[in-house]
């Protein structure tokens, strides 16, 4: 399904089948209207609430959609139309602060430059029917200028709930404690802006007040392409997502205010942690403060004790911080550094904690199935979504052969990543994971196949790689990674699955394959054909099996023009 008027230019994908469907930008918006309370039915009406803009934006359906809006909120009255789950949402009714498709609320203090706002509080209360297909999300836009005419460069988006199979774009990439809840951080992108998503976890969110540019600061954390201080935030946004239904849907309030300032230099460092109440899966740091002004501390943790690989675990605006769902008698490091909207502290020194013999009563839960990436002719990096309850250490098993089922254990890891070496070129290689503690070990993960670069050097190439991203019992969806493997750009590329005997193309995206026989095969298109060494470009598609068959595609291929 391809829409043709978001207002969002967003993705969405689900978890029973994935369609990914590229919106493009609407050519007209509804001069807003001034008003404390209206009902809303035009495709793209808007009214002025006060400081912000409340629009009902149904960009994916010609059925009825209305919305009755108050001084700060609004709520769903009508929503006549029916996303299918294996595409995008029908709409995103919202509220906003700042700037959105050229229009902007009344005194608008967006865009502005991040490096400039000490704060950007927000605050919002939801509630929720029964029954629908739906999420609620709070999006934040970032934009590397000022240019509000269209799409901007990177989407934060905050989820609160969802309803039904659908799920955030990309993949779950991380974790995050932000705003005294923890978050699943998923990250990916939909053609034509990166988006990095916070799925809640535990209980669904009826209300939070919070800072936004602690989304943000956490968002920079994951890679230089999501944004800088030097980039400008736009716009802020807080409403829904219905696929099917959403009557009752309502933002009971919602506020959002942007302040300069934040120090005119950096905070000063802040001293080194102290650990107390370690258990055999958390331990409670806390630290002197730092001088000057801080807008958040910024806790890093490294595995083993002389270890040098940190990566932030989270944030807090206090100087103490819990860490939780770590391994039993395992040495952690941990260091602090604090910012502002002036940059960033030095490090405060390192603290090591051994956390206490347990292992937990019952063994983890299955881990993810594991995805490659920087294939070379010799090796190849794997990821995968990290197990439930304690884990004391994965278990990382290879067969030789593209459809080998004699595995044995080549490594261990006590992170959900492993880096594989001394391989051949030019073969493919089987992995799957297991995660251990001292109760037992669980479920092997999915498999996933992985093809090592024909070697010799210079040139130009790629690899086609594959993980299940959801199955059931006569179908399967599949994400496909291709990865140029040379050492100069490819400006083109074809990749192709091979299906197995009795199995049945039904679906592909970005766009149609072309199927011969059991091949799937996916070509470029012009926004993600020219790959530099290194880079990658996905596409996926779903397929159908005989009931009781469990197999999965295992042949894959790619030629680099």
């Amino acid at each position: 399904m391809h829409a043709t008027t978001s207002r969002k230019h967003r993705l969405a994908t689900v978890v029973s089948a994935i369609a990914l469907t590229v919106a493009a930008t609407a050519v007209s918006l509804l001069a807003a209207q001034p008003a404390q309370a209206a009902t809303i039915c035009e495709q793209y009406g808007t009214v002025v609430a006060g400081s912000y803009v409340i629009q009902n934006n149904r960009w994916g359906t010609s059925a009825t959609q209305c919305i009755n809006t108050t001084s700060n909120g609004f709520s769903i009255t009508q929503q006549d139309g029916v996303g299918s789950t294996s595409g995008a949402p029908v709409s995103y009714p919202s509220i906003f602060l700042g700037c959105h498709y050229t229009n902007c609320s009344p005194s608008s203090p967006l865009p502005k430059q991040l490096s400039t706002i000490g704060t950007a509080n927000s605050s919002i209360s939801y509630s929720y029917p029964g029954s629908g297909t739906y999420n609620a999300s709070y999006d934040i836009w970032l934009n590397a200028d000022t240019n509000v005419s269209g799409v901007q460069d990177t989407e934060i988006m905050i989820w609160f709930n969802r309803q039904g199979s659908i799920q955030p774009i990309g993949s779950q990439t991380g974790t995050a404690n932000i705003a005294g809840r923890s978050w699943a951080v998923w990250t990916g992108s939909n053609g034509a802006n990166n988006v990095v998503s916070y799925l809640f976890t535990g209980s669904v969110i009826n209300s939070l007040s919070f800072d936004v540019m602690d989304f943000v600061r956490d968002t920079f954390t994951r890679g230089s392409q999501y944004g800088t201080n030097n980039w400008y935030l736009t716009s802020v946004q807080a409403g829904f997502e219905p696929w099917i239904g959403g009557v009752g849907l309502t933002v009971n309030s919602f506020s959002a205010a942007v302040t300069t300032g934040g120090g005119t230099q950096p905070p000063g460092t802040p001293g080194t942690p102290g650990a107390s109440n370690v258990t055999a899966s958390g331990a409670s740091l806390s630290w002197s403060a730092s001088s000057g002004t801080v807008s958040s501390y910024l806790i890093e943790r490294a595995t083993g004790a002389s270890s040098t690989s940190f990566s932030q675990v989270g944030t807090s605006s206090s100087p103490s911080f819990t860490d939780s769902g770590l391994a039993a008698n395992t040495t952690y490091r941990y260091r602090v550094r604090a910012s502002n909207s002036a940059g960033t502290s030095g490090y405060s020194g390192i603290v090591n904690v051994t956390t206490t013999t347990g292992g937990g009563t019952q063994v983890p839960g299955t881990p993810g199935t594991p995805s490659a990436s920087n294939v070379t002719a010799s090796g190849a990096s794997l990821s995968w979504s990290a197990s439930s309850g304690t884990v004391s250490s994965y278990l990382i098993e290879r067969a030789t052969g593209a459809s080998s089922t004699s595995f044995s254990q080549v490594g261990t890891s006590s992170s959900p990543s492993f880096t594989d070496s001394g391989l051949a070129a030019n073969t493919t290689y089987r992995y799957r994971v297991r995660a251990s503690n001292s109760a037992g070990t669980s479920g092997y993960s999915g498999i996933v196949n992985v093809t090592t670069t024909g070697g010799g050097g210079g040139g130009s190439g790629c690899t086609t790689t594959a993980s299940v991203q959801s199955q059931w019992n006569n179908g399967y969806v599949m994400q496909v990674t291709v990865t140029n493997t040379g050492s100069s750009t490819i400006n083109g590329w074809s990749s192709t699955a091979t299906l197995p005997s009795g199995h049945a193309h039904t679906g592909s995206w970005p766009q149609a394959a072309v199927v011969s026989g059991q091949n799937v095969t996916e070509t470029n298109q012009n926004w993600n054909g020219s790959l530099a060494p290194g880079q990658t470009a996905s596409w996926g598609f779903q397929a159908s099996r005989p009931n009781g068959n469990t197999s999965l595609p295992t042949t894959y291929s790619c030629t680099a023009s």
